[in-house]
């Protein structure tokens, strides 16, 4: 195998397969990218057996196809140590690959490609295409939600549900949930659900980008391809909780704030709050909430915002830090809360856009 091209062209896409190659690894070839060269493409393949991520290029000389597999960690290493616009001559043999730039040269091992595990995609139930930043958008607004090693494995990923020409994401950790929604053109029968694993969901937030993506779903499997790269993802056996019972509904007090001065103070008021429970007490009273938060120190923090509100007064306690995650990712001026007592939870969601909507427990303190 013997190749050549810039080192721009070569990192791009070795960047993208990178994040899913894990450093320590039970097989040793799980710690290698396989670079393959078919005509004047490259393709470079990570995978770490849940994930796959292919990333291609174009080389400016192909002398020789092939496929080998080197250390992904070191043979990025290398390329972004190079000089900006540096060629790259890359070949391989004899087990072991060798790359050249200019006064440079370096000896890399290598392991067959044939014994490189790839993960296959199974039967695709349902295709379609979407832009790429929407599914972005769609994660953004929700990943902040999703567990992180909980026994109730389901939740440490984000459930994906399709529609009639509508993709929605649901996250959540049982102590908040995000919901948001997008628009795509796609016939289905049924709904179809898929889990996604929480690395796959925090990979494919890394690749997407402008430009319209094709996404194919099947029962264990998805696959999203974009113009330089294919992302593969096991999806995760398990049943999702039915979300829409938590969806808190009959609400009768509604609350509008600036988003940003809202945010200002919660910050403020974080500071004081307990560091192991985060709790923050809010006082609702007409055109006003009142924020309280102290700590084992007898330390106190208070602040108070100018809202719209007309109704009982209300006395609620929330953590602090799961309504900082909400107010962080709605981007509007203007939020909305819906709640009803002081054992309820939230509904948050953007006053003008109600694309998203979150859901906050409420917190005895």
């Amino acid at each position: 195998m013997k190749f050549s091209l810039s080192r721009e062209a070569l990192l791009s896409p070795l960047q993208l397969v990178v994040g899913v190659v894990e450093r320590r690894q039970t097989l040793p070839i799980l710690s290698n990218v396989l670079l393959t060269l078919d005509g004047t493409r490259l393709s470079l393949t990570g995978t770490d057996l849940e994930v796959e991520i292919i990333g291609s290029t174009e080389v400016s000389v192909a002398a020789e196809a092939g496929e080998v597999t080197v250390s992904a960690r070191k043979f990025l290493d290398i390329c972004r140590s190079l000089p900006e616009g540096a060629q790259v001559d890359f070949s391989s043999g004899d087990g072991k690959a060798m790359l050249k730039s200019g006064r440079s040269k370096f000896t890399l091992a290598t392991l067959p490609a044939n014994e490189f595990p790839s993960v296959d995609e199974g039967e695709r139930s349902i295709a379609f295409a979407v832009q790429g930043s929407l599914l972005k958008g769609l994660i953004e607004a929700t990943s902040f939600a999703m567990a992180q090693q909980d026994v109730r494995y389901y939740l440490n990923g984000m459930l994906w549900e399709l529609t009639t020409n509508k993709l929605r994401a649901v996250a959540t950790d049982g102590h908040r949930m995000a919901l948001c929604d997008c628009i795509c053109e796609v016939e289905v029968e049924d709904t179809i659900s898929a889990i996604l694993p929480r690395k796959g969901v925090m990979e494919l937030a890394r690749l997407l980008g402008e430009g319209e993506v094709q996404v194919a779903m099947g029962s264990n499997h998805i696959r999203i391809t974009g113009p330089d790269y294919c992302f593969t993802s096991k999806l995760v056996d398990g049943a999702y909780p039915d979300y829409d019972r938590v969806l808190p509904k009959g609400g009768d007090k509604l609350v509008v704030g600036d988003r940003a001065s809202l945010k200002q103070a919660f910050g403020r008021t974080a500071i004081l709050s307990n560091e192991k429970y985060r709790g923050v007490r809010i006082l609702l009273s007409n055109s006003a909430i009142k924020m309280v938060a102290n700590n084992p120190e007898q330390e106190e923090a208070e602040e108070e915002v100018t809202v719209d509100y007309l109704g009982d007064d209300l006395e609620i306690g929330f953590n602090v830090s799961y309504l900082l995650d909400v107010l962080n990712v709605i981007k509007g001026t203007d939020i909305r809360f819906t709640l009803s007592d002081s054992n309820s939870s939230a509904l948050v969601e953007d006053a003008s856009d109600g694309k998203a909507v979150y859901v906050v427990m409420p917190m005895r303190l």
